[in-house]
């Protein structure tokens, strides 16, 4: 099965093949900032698994954790679709949104909760972290 991420515009895609390593929802404040929403949701595939087309712009940040994300985004309507995480090198993000795809999996953890609206729940498991997790022996593997 392939699915197809991309911009407001079209003009920006990601077609991953595929399911995520896993789904984060992540209430960071630079994620706050890049969504304009109070949590930002990612999901993870290997680089393998993923295809992207269109012209981007790249806007390279820090995190709350120190590590440097190169975010890829469309440099005529401005959306944000994928982004390369150092914490996870082998891996992309690619924004939730981008899919418009009701049937994408739902969060398997939730990061940086040193920062969530506490007006925020979920109702189902996911794994709870006060900052980002590390990936411990493989891909889809964290511990606080």
């Amino acid at each position: 099965m392939t699915r197809i991420a991309q911009c407001c515009c079209g003009s920006l895609r990601a077609a991953v093949t595929g399911e995520p390593e896993f789904v984060a929802a992540c209430h960071c404040m630079e994620c706050q900032r890049r969504t304009g929403a109070p949590f930002g949701v990612s999901c993870y595939f290997p680089k393998s698994q993923v295809r992207t087309n269109g012209s981007s712009k790249i806007y390279l940040r820090g995190s709350d954790s120190g590590r440097k994300i190169e975010l890829h985004f469309c440099p005529d309507c401005g959306s944000t679709v994928y982004w390369y995480a150092e914490f996870v090198p082998d891996l992309i993000g690619i924004a939730v949104g981008a899919f418009t795809d009701p049937c994408m999996p739902s969060p398997t953890v939730s990061v940086w909760e040193t920062t969530r609206h506490p007006w925020v729940t979920f109702d189902h498991h996911l794994d709870h972290f006060e900052r980002q997790f590390e990936l411990a022996e493989g891909p889809g593997t964290a511990r606080r």
